[in-house]
C-alpha cells in the first residue's frame, strides 16, 4: 500500500488532484452563465437550468455503469478514457452553439466526466494505506472545490471578454494539454483485483450497499446536502444578475470564490475524524450550513457573501465526511459503493435545482428558505438514524468476536 508522504503518494495525489480539478472545471463553468443564457436564448430560469442540470443528471446516471466497468478492467483505464473525451465534447459544443444542442452535448459531457468521478476514490481506497486515504480524500475534495471555483470564474470572465464560443474552444484546448501532465502521474494499480463481469453480480453488490444502513443513510445525507448547496448558488446568481444589482457574468462568477471556505473545511475533515466521531462532524456541518442560510436571509451584498462562505464550509465538511465514510466502510465493491454515493449526490443536485429554482420563481427567497429548512431537518434525522444503526452493527460485531473466543 502507498504510505502517507511517500513519493508514490505525492505522484498519485497530484495526478488525481489535477484530474479532479480539470473534471470539475468542465462540470461547472456553465453555472454562472445561466442568467446570460436567459438573455441569449430568451428563456426562463427553469429552461436554462437544463444546461447545468442535464450535466449533473447525466453524471448521476452514468456513475454506476462506469463503476461496474472499472470492476472488470480497472480504475486507471476508465479515468484515462474520461479525460480524453472531455476536450472532444467541448470541441463539439464550440461548433454547435444553439440551446437544445448545447443541452444534449452538456449531457454527453456529464457522461464523460462521470468516468473519472466514479472511480477516483475507489482507486485511492485500494492503493493508499488507511492513514493516507483519510488525508488524500480531503485533498481530492479540495481539488474538486478549486476546480469548481476556477471553472466558474473562467466561464464568467472569459465569456464577457471573448464570447461564449471562444470560451468553449479555449476550454477544449486547455483540457487537451492537461492530459499530457496528468497521465504519467496516475500510477498503474498494484492492488486491483478484477471482479465478475456479470450484471447480476454487480446488481447484487448494489442491493447489498442499499440494504446496508450504515452506507445508505450516508448516501442520502450526501444527496440532500448537495441538493441545497449547489442550487443556492444558482438562486443567488439569478438574484444578483437582476435589478437593482445587475452584476455581469464576469463579476457574478467571482461569487464562487466563496467555495474557498469549503476547500479549507474539506481539508479539515480528515483531521476531525482522527479526534472526533463521524456523527458529531455531520451535525456540526449541518449546523454551519443552516447558519449560512440564516445569514443569506438578510439579503444584502455583504451578508450574501458571508452567508455563502459559511454555507460552503458546512456543505463541504459534510460531503468530505460522508464520502470518506463510504470509502472506509464498504468492504466489497468499493467502486460501486462510492459511485452509488455519487449517484445520490448528483441526483440530489439535479432534482434540488428544479425544486429550489421553482420555489424562487414562485415565492422568492422565503419559499427557498422553507424548502431548504425541511431538507436540513431530514438530514438531521438521518444522522441520528446512522448513529443508531452504526452502534447496533458495532455491538453485533463485538458479540460475534466474543462468541468466537475459545
Amino acid at each position: 500500500m502507498i504510505a502517507l508522504h511517500s513519493q508514490d503518494y505525492k505522484k498519485v495525489t497530484l495526478g488525481l488532484g489535477l484530474g479532479s480539478f480539470l473534471v470539475f472545471c468542465n462540470l461547472y463553468y456553465f453555472q454562472p452563465l445561466l442568467p446570460y443564457f436567459m438573455v441569449k436564448f430568451n428563456a426562463t430560469e427553469l429552461q436554462v437550468n437544463w444546461l447545468f442540470s442535464s450535466t449533473t443528471l447525466a453524471v448521476a446516471l452514468s456513475l454506476l455503469p462506469w463503476a461496474i466497468l472499472s470492476e472488470v478492467i480497472g480504475r486507471r483505464p476508465i479515468m484515462r478514457c474520461s479525460l480524453v473525451l472531455i476536450p472532444c465534447i467541448n470541441f463539439l459544443m464550440f461548433i454547435s452553439p444553439d440551446l437544445h444542442t448545447l443541452i444534449i452535448l452538456r449531457a454527453l459531457l456529464g457522461i464523460a466526466l462521470a468516468g473519472f468521478i466514479a472511480v477516483a476514490v475507489a482507486y485511492m481506497a485500494e492503493e493508499l494505506a488507511p492513514a493516507a486515504l483519510l488525508i488524500a480524500v480531503g485533498g481530492y475534495i479540495s481539488a474538486n472545490t478549486l476546480g469548481g471555483i476556477i471553472g466558474r470564474i473562467y466561464g464568467g470572465v472569459m465569456t464577457d471578454a471573448i464570447g461564449l464560443q471562444w470560451t468553449i474552444l479555449a476550454m477544449s484546448i486547455l483540457s487537451g494539454i492537461a492530459l499530457l501532465i496528468i497521465f504519467p502521474l496516475i500510477l498503474k494499480q498494484r492492488h486491483f483485483v478484477a471482479q465478475q463481469g456479470r450484471l447480476s453480480h454487480h446488481g447484487k453488490q448494489l442491493l447489498e450497499h442499499i440494504k446496508t444502513p450504515t452506507l445508505f443513510f450516508a448516501m442520502l445525507i450526501g444527496g440532500l446536502n448537495f441538493s441545497v448547496f449547489i442550487n443556492i448558488f444558482s438562486v443567488m446568481g439569478f438574484k444578483l444578475s437582476a435589478a437593482p444589482i445587475s452584476l455581469p457574468a464576469s463579476l457574478l462568477s467571482l461569487v464562487f470564490l466563496c467555495y474557498l471556505s469549503g476547500t479549507l473545511s474539506a481539508r479539515l475533515s480528515g483531521r476531525w475524524m482522527h479526534n472526533h466521531s463521524l456523527f458529531s462532524g455531520l451535525l456540526l456541518g449541518i449546523g454551519i450550513s443552516l447558519l449560512g442560510l440564516m445569514i443569506l436571509s438578510l439579503q444584502t451584498m455583504l451578508t450574501i457573501i458571508i452567508g455563502l462562505l459559511v454555507l460552503s464550509a458546512g456543505a463541504f465538511f459534510i460531503h468530505a465526511l460522508a464520502y470518506s465514510h463510504i470509502g472506509r466502510s464498504a468492504t466489497q465493491g468499493k467502486s460501486t459503493a462510492t459511485a452509488l454515493y455519487l449517484v445520490m449526490y448528483y441526483s440530489g443536485g439535479s432534482v434540488g435545482g428544479f425544486i429550489l429554482i421553482y420555489c424562487w420563481q414562485v415565492g422568492g427567497w422565503w419559499s427557498v428558505l422553507g424548502a431548504t429548512s425541511i431538507i436540513h431537518s431530514l438530514m438531521v434525522a438521518l444522522v441520528f438514524a446512522l448513529r443508531c444503526v452504526s452502534r447496533r452493527a458495532r455491538s453485533e460485531s463485538d458479540s460475534k468476536l466474543v462468541a468466537c473466543k475459545p
